[in-house]
């Protein structure tokens, strides 16, 4: 598969009284098709302006988006329109139209297409039991639960056919069981329809859940990018450090003795790590601080370690960990 989107260089600076903001700075990607891609970035990060230069609703001030190899500023006001067809968005407020029933809803992008009415009846009701809300179809949105009100929105998003659904913080005013279910449904469309799928959050249990790659923001600065769980096991940028990383409050408990990381995943999360440093090398740790999740399936873990004050004793530590096949790293400010 190729790639559906490429960024080239892409800066957006906003202008007002005199005054200016740079948003994006120099932020190079891709986006391959049929992947579920997650740009990540704390508010204020610029990931909401990113999303919006990919259909165009934002002019990039200088660089290309470019969406099948065709450079987006370039079209012509009839062909953005085509593209803006095929690119559906979902929002964190559902955007949904509390006059209408939730079929009347879903009909809508068709009825603006020009679709007759009896045709997009029958669609509508295709995508409203993919997201299964066929029973509430005559309801209108006021009595619908907030994971229901995706769902229709999801069912909207996906009636005119797209290739891409561009989910802006999608999940962000839901609990984190609705939620669950709603990055469900969003794997199984896109397993099943086969939809490039790209996520905007804040929250890194959103990208561990479904993600395969993942692209990290700040200050309107591209940090990171790769696979997912390489991300997770060994984040390089300080803001991706920042993400992945819980927050460590201790310090050493002396000048002498050093804190570091070790990553696991769910190959070697069965593996007594401390008990085999202690029998082979007679040395011992303390553990700091400890924790593990599900990124794609598969269990990733992390603990913090206090070393003892020998220096000696700590490279050959390190040494062991590496060997088992940990990514080690010291503990830093930031974490």
């Amino acid at each position: 598969m190729g790639n559906i989107y490429e960024l080239e260089h892409v800066y957006k600076t906003y202008r007002n009284d005199g005054k200016e903001f740079t948003a994006l700075k120099d932020v190079s990607l891709s986006v391959e098709e049929g992947e579920i891609f997650g740009i990540i970035g704390m508010s204020g990060a610029g990931k909401s302006t990113l999303v919006r230069t990919l259909n165009r609703l934002e002019e990039v001030s200088d660089g290309k988006v470019l969406y099948y190899g065709k450079d987006l500023a370039e079209l012509k006001a009839s062909e953005l329109r085509k593209v803006r067809h095929s690119i559906s968005m979902i929002f964190q407020g559902f955007n949904l139209l509390l006059q209408r029933t939730v079929i009347e809803n879903v009909e809508e992008p068709l009825r603006i297409a020009g679709v007759p009415r009896k045709k997009r009846k029958e669609k509508a009701r295709e995508m409203l039991k993919i997201v299964g809300l066929e029973e509430k179809e005559t309801v209108y949105p006021a009595r619908l639960s907030g994971g229901q009100k995706q769902r229709v929105a999801i069912a909207r998003a996906l009636a005119a056919d797209p290739k891409v659904l561009l989910c802006d913080e999608a999940t962000s005013a839901l609990d984190p069981k609705i939620t669950g279910e709603i990055l469900e449904l969003l794997k199984r469309i896109n397993e099943e329809r086969k939809i490039t799928i790209i996520i905007i959050t804040h929250e890194m249990s959103v990208v561990e859940k479904i993600c395969d790659r993942v692209a990290i923001i700040e200050n309107g600065v591209l940090a990171e990018v790769g696979n997912v769980r390489e991300v997770f096991s060994s984040p390089k940028s300080d803001a991706a450090k920042k993400l992945v990383f819980p927050s460590n409050p201790f310090e050493p408990t002396n000048t002498e003795s050093r804190l570091i990381r070790i990553v696991f995943d769910g190959t070697r999360a069965s593996e007594p790590f401390i008990a085999n440093l202690v029998e082979k090398t007679g040395k011992k740790v303390s553990i700091i601080s400890a924790n593990t999740r599900s990124v794609g399936g598969i269990g990733y873990g992390q603990m913090v370690l206090e070393l003892p004050d020998n220096e000696g004793d700590q490279e050959s530590i390190i040494e062991f960990f590496s060997k088992s096949g940990l990514v080690v790293s010291e503990v830093t400010k930031y974490e």
